[in-house]
């Protein structure tokens, strides 16, 4: 069936919401680097739609700016809010590649798993991983994601957060605490404050009784806190002196991370 047979074709509900996104994609697809200006009869007729449907797609796309018109032939490109939808994931996947270098570096010199974790707003996310050489290690699926308080990364991400907003993700259930009251909240935001001025967070057995997680944070050219690099240890194998040292292992590959990124971190 063609994209111009199931519009056409009587839908109501999910399968007519279905079809105009599929037909708008075919729409997008329809152009290419070679030839990245075309006209509502080119499009038309590369994805098998009628010229008026084509024209009322365009319409929409044009006023989200997924599409512009040229000045001069009318015709229609590609536009600038196409790389702003692709722009976090541009990000993440620019982050991973400069970090995985950095993160095989970090695993040598410590002989823990180290990786790299992302923030969504309310969730830390791991997005690349180097496991420990040793036989017992700890490991999380790419794609694991981690809403505790005590976890290192997520300290990292919330202490760049507005205070406010951390009380309203504590509050919410959003991000969880153990015992949350006005007295530990307030606690947590000075652990927050203390591991930013430290420049890593620790998390030792706090989730997991049997692991230790360290993290610090990475920062874009705006200074802003991007990603975080995280190491994963088991508890028998870190000390208290061992912890420390691993916190500045973490942090210095962070720092490199930034620099390979062309971030800087605040003043």
């Amino acid at each position: 069936m063609t994209p111009s047979e199931s519009s056409d074709a009587p839908a109501n509900g999910d399968g007519r919401g279905a079809s105009v996104i599929v037909n708008a994609i075919a729409v997008l697809k329809s152009f290419s680097a070679d030839e990245p200006l075309l006209g509502v009869t080119e499009i038309a007729g590369r994805v098998g739609l009628h010229k008026s449907t084509v024209s009322r797609i365009l319409a929409t796309l044009e006023q989200e700016g997924l599409v512009e018109r040229d000045v001069d032939s009318r015709r229609f490109r590609l536009g600038l809010g196409m790389i702003a939808m692709a722009g976090p994931l541009l990000a993440e996947l620019e982050e991973r590649r400069v970090a995985y270098p950095v993160l095989r570096e970090l695993t040598e010199r410590t002989g823990e798993t180290s990786a790299l974790m992302v923030w969504n707003g309310n969730e830390s996310m791991c997005v690349e991983q180097i496991p420990s050489r040793h036989q017992v290690k700890h490991l999380a699926p790419l794609g694991a994601r981690y809403n505790q308080a005590l976890s290192s990364s997520v300290q990292v991400f919330l202490a760049a957060e507005d205070q406010d907003r951390v009380r309203k993700l504590l509050r919410s259930g959003s991000i969880t605490l153990p015992g949350l009251d006005d007295v530990a909240a307030e606690s947590y935001l000075q652990r927050l404050r203390e591991s930013l001025l430290r420049g890593w967070a620790a998390n030792f057995g706090e989730t997991s009784m049997d692991e230790v997680g360290i993290a610090a944070p990475v920062f874009g050219y705006r200074g802003d806190i991007v990603a975080s690099v995280l190491i994963a240890a088991p508890k028998f194998r870190v000390s208290e002196d061992t912890l420390a040292s691993l916190g500045e292992a973490c942090r210095e590959a962070a720092a490199k991370v930034t620099t390979r990124l062309g971030g800087r971190s605040p003043a």
